[in-house]
């Protein structure tokens, strides 16, 4: 496949190998192409078989002729088989599968009739078979725990109930009759009710009012509260749990007695945010209900404990905004609240219990890695190491075997699935691999990673990542892509590049090196380090970056005539700043940046970041939110400046865009805007995040290396339609 360019030299470039020293067998290897990113299968949801034998789950392709991913069903055995296609539908969707509780056969949702409906099929293949034929569709489904009942959620948006269909093969009959739409729903342990999430009212004169036209839209309107409610099976009688216009039920959790449903809440005033989410507990005998947060931050991860004796939540230590991640213990039988760990100054974002409920299991980013710690329940405890491994991982345990599936991605793995025990969690060597989606990427050459620190200005030792040329030898200076992360709370980590965004390999093999500084605010470093650029944005963690490509110059590694810088979001926030800082870079790819933090605060649909950054609101710090603002300085810009935003992005606005692209005009300096219709804070479009790519690397390719011209449509057009051929399926 040929990599399409501006020019014949990127036409050609693709289809180059560039050898990496030490590796074997690299002739036969090729450099990656932006086609090669996009057309990267990402592994979906799968599920575990009762039995612990198979694995299934959703795999999507990329169909360029219809310009959308498309999913389907993959089967992998516990014994390292090969992963198995099991469906083959053009140009439809299968998703959410889930087994059977006896493990013989398993059920999905697929549109191949339309609209989406729930279908059966045996794990050894042959023809899925379709069970319910829902006018409006299926939504959810799942089977009660002796398998003997599967419940699904249909109807139109505003009349969504539960129907259950039984395994005698009998046909669906409604179960829920609820006076407003059933939002969401789970089994109770005993397969005997079924708990669901409603309204408390529908609002008949506001669908009214849009049939008739009517349909202009209020800000901040008025929110209905959801409440808890349980049906039981047999005599299909409603009960209502919780009510109150004080609280709204979020997500919902159940114990696995049966006993207690722990939920987040969600604000009913109509200006709350996500801060104003609490924690209740509600007792399922007695009917008590117990608010067990009063704070202004956010809480997530809720579970019990396989034991019975806690409720585990994930908030802000002490409940303070921006502070490290911890878990809280709630005990069921009362007492005080447990914090953990102790003595750890990163996140700890939890993902499991052991089997006896006395152990939590969580992942942490720790500096450009994420590994699995533990920790045992006792105030005080300390955390333990559990994995130890250069990559990206993450881990989560089936309830029916006990096993542990992880995701594993690495710079030159892309993401897949493994399975293990807790006997095994340690030792990489003796999982097994589920997945392995991409087997085209051991064709290709992929770029080294290393980790590098320096000194930054005030003596603090700053991390990130080297990505070397395909073609580098040493001693020799090349052209240096300095990529800043978004977040600003998060990290650049050893992590396969396959996205729009960073595309690190296909710089590689152009023959540029690639530099991803974790600036002061990033997380994995400590709290202190990323809460630091609070009130003080830009200066410390432009220094940090700075300090690091002086770095990569002194080395002989970077030529400080060649610089180029991009980013997107938060990394967007740095480029912007970097353009009124300094003119030593030759070219800024900006995406989704801010330039004017006063009006974005009322643009964007997020302020709480805001205020905690810039302590405190424009109308109350404006002179800070001012001087950190690019605007204020836009007439020291000098650096060809191209310019990406979504039309519809919420949490930093095209506006922000359109102010620093007429500055620049204004001003003279070289200057492009690609505004990408339809689009949110992220590119969804395939097409979109082809031209993303193309526009930002020929931006740079024209003002680092002097290639004429700037995007060659023709080429790109050629490309896509090469792309768009039929090609044969493959069994």
């Amino acid at each position: 496949m040929k990599k399409f360019g501006f020019s014949v030299f990127l036409i050609l470039i693709s289809l180059l190998t560039f050898p990496i020293a030490g590796e074997a067998n690299q002739e036969q290897k090729r450099a990656m192409t932006f086609m090669d990113i996009l057309n990267l299968k990402r592994v979906g949801s799968g599920d575990l078989s009762h039995n612990g034998q198979y694995y299934l789950c959703e795999v999507s392709s990329l169909d360029w002729k219809e310009n959308k991913r498309y999913s389907d069903l993959y089967l992998a055995s516990n014994q390292s088989g090969p992963l198995r296609q099991m469906t083959y539908t053009k140009k439809k969707n299968e998703t959410s599968p889930k087994w059977h509780p006896d493990s013989a056969f398993f059920a999905f949702l697929s549109d191949r009739s339309e609209k989406n409906q729930i279908y059966f099929m045996n794990p050894d293949g042959g023809e899925p078979w379709q069970v319910t034929e829902a006018k409006d569709g299926a939504i959810s489904f799942d089977w009660n725990k002796e398998g003997s009942f599967l419940a699904y959620l249909t109807g139109k948006e505003k009349e969504r109930q539960l129907w259950i269909l039984p395994e005698s093969g009998d046909k669906s009959t409604e179960l829920t009759k609820h006076e407003t739409p059933v939002e969401s729903w789970f089994w109770s342990p005993d397969g005997k009710r079924i708990y669901f999430i409603a309204a408390d009212r529908y609002d008949e004169i506001e669908k009214k009012r849009m049939e008739k036209g009517f349909n202009a839209q209020i800000v901040d309107p008025i929110r209905i509260p959801n409440h808890l409610w349980v049906i039981d099976l047999d005599s299909k009688k409603e009960r209502r749990l919780t009510s109150g216009d004080d609280f709204s039920v979020e997500e919902a959790f159940i114990s696995d007695d049966g006993q207690f449903i722990a939920f987040s809440s969600a604000p009913t005033n109509r200006y709350g945010t996500s801060i104003d989410s609490e924690v209740y507990l509600l007792e399922l005998r007695s009917g008590k209900l117990e608010r067990l947060t009063h704070n202004q931050v956010s809480e997530s991860s809720l579970s019990f404990s396989p034991d019975g004796k806690w409720l585990a939540f994930v908030a802000p230590d002490d409940f303070t905004y921006m502070r490290k991640e911890r878990i809280y213990l709630y005990p069921l039988a009362g007492g005080e609240m447990i914090k953990l760990p102790e003595g750890f100054d990163l996140d700890a974002d939890l993902s499991f219990w052991s089997e006896k409920g006395d152990t939590i299991f969580f992942s942490t980013l720790e500096g450009t890695a994420r590994n699995l710690f533990a920790v045992t329940v006792a105030k005080g405890s300390s955390p333990m190491r559990v994995t130890d491994e250069r990559a990206s991982i993450s881990a989560w345990k089936d309830k029916d075997t006990g096993l542990i599936l992880i995701s594993y991605i690495d710079p030159h793995q892309p993401f897949d699935i493994y399975l293990t025990s807790m006997k095994t969690l340690t030792n990489k060597k003796r999982w097994i691999k589920l997945t392995d989606a991409n087997p085209q990427v051991k064709n290709f050459s992929l770029a080294e990673y290393e980790n590098i620190t320096w000194k930054s200005t005030d003596g603090q030792t700053i991390e990130g990542i080297l990505i070397y040329p395909l073609d580098y030898k040493q001693g020799t200076r090349c052209p240096l892509i300095v990529q800043i992360h978004g977040g600003p709370a998060s990290a650049y980590t050893h992590s396969f590049s396959g996205s729009y965004g960073t595309y690190t390999h296909v710089f590689a093999a152009n023959g540029y090196a690639v530099f991803q500084p974790n600036y002061r605010g990033s997380s994995g470093y400590g709290e202190k380090f990323r809460m630091e650029i609070s009130g003080d944005y830009f200066r410390q963690a432009f220094d940090d970056i700075m300090t690091g490509i002086d770095y990569l110059i002194e080395k002989g590694i970077a030529d400080p005539d060649k610089l180029g810088i991009m980013g997107w979001s938060a990394g967007g926030h740095w480029s912007n700043w970097t353009l009124v800082s300094t003119d030593r870079f030759k070219a800024i790819s900006t995406g989704a940046g801010a330039v004017n933090w006063i009006s974005l605060y009322a643009q964007t649909d997020e302020q709480d970041t805001r205020e905690f950054y810039f302590k405190g609101r424009p109308y109350d710090n404006w002179n800070h939110y001012l001087d950190v603002s690019p605007l204020k300085y836009i007439k020291k810009a000098k650096t060809p400046t191209l310019i990406h935003f979504g039309e519809k992005d919420r949490r930093i606005p095209k506006p922000q865009g359109e102010e620093l692209h007429m500055a620049l005009k204004k001003l003279g300096v070289p200057t492009e805007f690609i505004v990408y219709p339809d689009m949110p804070h992220g590119l969804d479009n395939p097409r979109y995040q082809l031209l993303k790519m193309e526009a930002e690397f020929s931006w740079f390719e024209k003002w680092i290396k002097g290639k004429e011209g700037w995007i060659d449509w023709n080429a790109l057009l050629k490309t896509l339609e090469e792309e768009k051929e039929e090609k044969p399926e493959k069994d």
